[in-house]
């Protein structure tokens, strides 16, 4: 059993932005399963982000606070980690150009409350796991057996911030997941043997070296022949390693296509196939009408909106 580390927070950081930001409506969409709110007001986010205790709070529609401990973390190193994770570099308003928008007017006007929503970029391992576990289940119980891997297999930490202390968990590293029985894991898998098993078996290939995911995300590899490469590993199909390549390894090309994706494509844009079957064939045509409606770049990245707006305007779930 790990010791559980009291670590203070306490070091900020401020991000004036010249675009807007939402920092509840980015953290749960359906990307990350981790951030929780905290405190007496709605606006304050707590995390571990690969090992690093961070504390997020929205002042404004184009300001943040950043929080973080002062021993690990300079204000310079924090303020650069903190742009990358949340994708700064990129503006949202590029993402969907003006022929899309002169023919699409009304979905425009259903994505200006969601302009602010931010793309992740999260660690890939994490990612992985996230997504193999997410498979044919709905947002609370994925975000339920992530926080019980993270419980039974992570380190525990406990946050100080502002007078109160707050208990967390690291993600669990590749090695410790790759020697842990699969009983236990499935106990993290709502019961589902073969998902455990696929768990191990990944962290196994990480921790071996089998797989590495530093080197997938500067191979620069032909998206199709990365989701080959992904499918390799058992519990990985082409959604699957889509979601790993979009939110684990920066393509913002990768394009995942799931339910309320192909139930947007076809009732917003009228794209046929995405009300056939999504057969493994009709999963690669589909990518190729969704790259002629978005483009290729950010074609992901421009559906995480998609998706989340769908969700919330037509839909009506709540965030995840």
């Amino acid at each position: 059993m790990n010791k559980k580390s009291v670590i203070t927070v306490n070091r900020k950081t401020i991000l004036e932005l010249d675009h807007p930001l939402l920092i509840h409506e980015t953290f749960f969409s359906g990307q990350t399963f981790r951030w929780e709110t905290i405190g007496n007001t709605p606006y304050s986010y707590v995390s571990i982000i690969q090992n690093m205790p961070l504390v997020i709070r929205q002042t404004g529609t184009q300001k943040i606070e950043a929080f973080t401990n002062h021993e690990n973390q300079s204000e310079k190193t924090g303020n650069f980690c903190l742009k990358s994770y949340l994708t700064l570099d990129i503006d949202n308003r590029t993402l969907f150009d003006e022929r899309f928008r002169n023919r699409y007017p009304e979905i425009m006007g259903l994505l200006e409350d969601f302009e602010g929503l931010k793309l992740l970029r999260q660690d890939p391992f994490e990612t992985a796991l996230t997504f193999m576990c997410a498979q044919g289940i709905g947002m609370p119980l994925i975000r339920r057996q992530i926080a019980l891997l993270c419980e039974r297999f992570g380190k525990p930490v406990t946050l100080a911030f502002e007078g109160m202390q707050y208990p967390l968990f690291c993600f669990p590293d590749p090695e410790r997941l790759a020697s842990s029985p699969a009983g236990e894991l499935r106990l993290c898998t709502n019961n589902n043997c073969s998902r455990a098993m696929n768990i191990r078996k990944m962290a196994e290939a990480v921790a071996s070296g089998t797989l590495d995911f530093a080197k997938l995300a500067s191979s620069g590899l032909p998206l199709g022949e990365l989701r080959q490469e992904l499918c390799r590993f058992d519990g990985i199909g082409p959604k699957i390693a889509d979601c790993i390549a979009l939110f684990g390894l920066g393509r913002h090309d990768a394009f995942p296509v799931d339910t309320h994706v192909r139930r947007y494509l076809f009732e917003w844009f009228g794209i046929q196939r995405a009300g056939m079957s999504l057969t493994q064939r009709n999963y690669l045509l589909l990518q190729e009408e969704v790259a002629s409606l978005l483009g290729t770049e950010l074609a992901g990245y421009a559906g995480h909106l998609l998706f989340h707006c769908w969700r919330r305007k037509v839909r009506k779930l709540h965030s995840a």
